[in-house]
């Protein structure tokens, strides 16, 4: 079992954390993350973008010249692609870029997400994240006395607005809660500070 230590929010080692072997020490299964992350993306993508073919483009009712005679290439119309302001080749339009994933397989991939942080020494468990006062600069030297910076996932047992608050206009860092998780956050961030009181919680919903 992975053993880690825990800091309090002045950056001063107070003792050590046993992790789960089904969550934190599992074998890392690459083509899972990959292909939970990719679906992430996609579910994230709006698809409004459009665009006009030919057929849509106003005007170009005329033949533009005469069939034959002129020594150019015969045309019917001036919004053809390949003229200016004509219409687009295999427009874009609208659409859903959605696309179902199992179950097993999500689960899969945040436990290999959260064992690639263990085994990566990339988890920083605190023993209590607890914001008295909403303060982005407080928030910022709890961060800095734990030693973080760069892309941060720092997730609480349960939404603590003032944590969410002091920590919203902090450049890559990004809040959650336990029951929240997802691998495409966990991947995305450099270091993962998880509240001591969230870990039973993790490792009751996603073992």
């Amino acid at each position: 079992m992975p053993k880690i230590k825990v800091f309090d929010m002045a950056g001063k080692a107070i003792g050590d954390v046993t992790l789960s072997d089904n969550i934190f020490a599992i074998e890392p299964n690459i083509a899972a993350i990959h292909a939970v992350v990719k679906n992430h993306l996609a579910n994230r993508r709006q698809g409004t973008q459009s665009a006009l073919t030919r057929a849509e483009v106003s005007g170009g009712g005329a033949k533009p010249y005469r069939q034959k005679g002129t020594g150019r290439a015969r045309q019917g119309t001036r919004r053809a692609p390949h003229f200016v302001h004509g219409g687009v080749a295999f427009a874009p339009k609208p659409r859903n870029y959605r696309y179902p994933l199992n179950k097993k397989l999500k689960r899969l991939a945040l436990k290999s997400a959260l064992s690639l942080k263990a085994s990566n020494n990339s988890i920083i468990i605190v023993d209590s994240i607890n914001m008295d006062e909403i303060k982005t600069k407080k928030f910022i030297a709890f961060l800095d006395a734990i030693g973080v910076s760069g892309k941060t996932l720092v997730v609480t047992p349960e939404v603590n607005d003032s944590v969410i608050l002091s920590a919203r206009n902090i450049p890559g860092v990004k809040t959650t809660f336990a029951s929240l998780l997802n691998t495409y956050d966990i991947m995305n961030a450099q270091t993962f500070v998880v509240d001591k009181a969230a870990l039973p919680i993790i490792e009751e919903v996603y073992s």
